[in-house]
């Protein structure tokens, strides 16, 4: 027998091998490194390229109206090999198997196990039972069983990691599905952050971002309003970590200490992502947005004020049910007086069980195709002159693995700066101590710009090798158990993947 996650046992027998699957937000992302965790605790082993997988696992999103299609066409693609190889288990987990209980097995009945937001923890032993019994698992949980932080994980790099801070959110926002998928917020403990943040670090971990639906809200549930900026600086002052940000705030609690902590904490990057959604005040009131256009940019001046060099970056909805012309040109206008660095653009597409599903002045599928193409094209523009205005100026990179599509054919590598930018850089030079792997740190100067990244092909001014890239060349990344659940230790990581995400040159 192997004890899962809760003391729960598990039978033993020969050993399985697994694939995640994840859509949706870095919420998912880091949920997946959770499900990997609890999956090789129980005595799985991530599946190689040689063979298929004993067990796929689908982590999903449901915030987008394609979620439901890629997730249902992904498992239509997996009935063939279900029929073939019965033994084949399928599970499906996260936002949209919360939405869709049963509706699931409804659809793809060849599905072994669907677990929710709330029960990660609950997998192996779900398999084990739907093995055993011969027949499909399905729970779900409309509360939170146990702080997803409290499992174990295995993380996907040796240089940055995720690290939660809270979950669900007590927002409205009548667009937004999330709050009733994952329940109202829930704040972790202080000191299990930076207990976690520090079992990060000894293992040579150099970034970490704090996740939360609405990570500036921390300290609500905890009843204490100071909480996340005094949470930034305690994270700065951990030994070894080198790079703190965090994701996502919410313009509604955005205050005046957590600038300061930000400014003051050398730590904590030059980087904000934070989302608009709309810059008409109609669209943001009909959205329950409480803070409204002037609000939102006068808290990117007083970032700017503080930190002159931030990159900033947000999301934007076009075409919420109502919005007129003259409502997309309040949102053209104050994305073009934002200066964002770079922006995650959406069409809306209404989701069942939202109010904004249901509102009247749903606006035309054309429409809304056309004010996008208008929007990207605002935001590419500013991108360039932003990146542009780096052209010339010293970085320092923390290099990163195959983010770069065309790094292979030249020779590049890649690696995101200190305010977030993504940047290919040639690794030579005097400086180069041995071959320069991702989680090292290197100095070099900007020498040209496009929209969505920079280039630097000069000689490097510094490299810097790092247990990160130790690790990396090892092919091993942190295996953390939950705070208070031991230490952590390294498992094997696969080797770097094909480079990709990235048009640069």
């Amino acid at each position: 027998m192997v004890e899962a996650a809760g003391g729960d046992q598990v039978e033993a027998g020969p050993v399985r091998t697994y694939e995640v699957r994840t859509y949706g937000c870095q919420m998912n992302v880091h949920d997946s490194e959770r499900l990997a965790g609890l999956l090789e605790d129980a005595g799985y082993r991530r599946a190689g390229t040689d063979a298929p997988p004993d067990l796929v696992v689908f982590n999903t999103c449901a915030v987008r109206e394609n979620a439901d299609n890629k997730l249902y066409g992904n498992l239509s693609h997996l009935a063939p090999a279900k029929a073939e190889r019965p033994d084949l288990q399928i599970a499906v987990g996260g936002c949209l198997a919360q939405k869709d209980r049963g509706e699931i097995l409804r659809r793809a009945p060849y599905v072994d196990v669907v677990f929710g937001t709330h029960n990660v923890g609950s997998l192996p032993v779900l398999l084990e039972r739907a093995r055993h019994n011969r027949e499909a698992q399905i729970e779900i949980l409309d509360q939170l069983e146990v702080f997803p932080s409290s499992l174990p994980a295995r993380r996907d790099s040796a240089s940055s990691a995720w690290v939660s801070i809270s979950v669900g959110c007590n927002n409205t926002c009548t667009f937004c599905i999330v709050p009733s998928l994952r329940g109202r917020e829930a704040d972790r403990r202080p000191g299990d952050v930076l207990a976690e943040v520090g079992m990060l670090a000894a293992e040579g971990v150099l970034e970490v971002t704090l996740l939360g639906q609405n990570v500036n809200a921390y300290g609500s549930d905890l009843g204490d309003r100071g909480a996340f900026a005094a949470l930034l600086r305690a994270c700065g002052r951990v030994p070894g970590i080198e790079r703190v940000r965090f994701t996502s705030p919410h313009p509604r609690d955005f205050t005046a200490d957590v600038i300061e902590a930000m400014a003051q904490t050398p730590e904590v990057c030059p980087q904000l992502h934070m989302p608009l959604q709309s810059g008409s005040d109609r669209i943001l009131r009909a959205m329950r947005r409480s803070y409204r256009s002037e609000r939102y940019l006068r808290i990117l001046d007083d970032v700017r004020s503080a930190l002159p060099d931030a990159a900033i970056t947000t999301d934007v909805i076009v075409g919420f049910p109502g919005e007129t012309e003259q409502d997309f040109q309040d949102t053209l206008d104050v994305v073009a007086a934002s200066r964002f660095a770079s922006a995650f653009t959406f069409q809306y597409s209404p989701r069942p069980g939202t109010p904004a599903a249901t509102m009247d002045g749903q606006v035309p599928r054309e429409v809304v195709a056309e004010r996008y193409q208008r929007l990207q094209r605002v935001v590419e523009e500013s991108a360039l002159a932003g990146n542009q205005a780096q052209v010339g100026r010293e970085v320092e990179i923390l290099v990163s693995v195959g983010e770069g599509r065309k790094d292979e054919r030249t020779q590049r590598l890649s690696g995101r700066a200190r305010d977030g930018r993504l940047v290919h850089f040639t690794p030579v030079g005097p400086a180069v101590t041995g071959d320069v792997r991702p989680g090292d740190v290197v100095r070099t100067v900007v020498s040209s710009a496009a929209p969505h990244h920079l280039v630097a092909d000069g000689p490097l001014l510094q490299h810097r090798r790092t247990v990160a890239g130790d690790r990396w060349a090892e092919g091993r990344t942190p295996r953390t158990g939950g705070v208070g659940l031991g230490m952590p230790g390294l498992g094997r990581a696969r080797r770097a993947p094909a480079p990709s995400a990235c048009s640069a040159g």
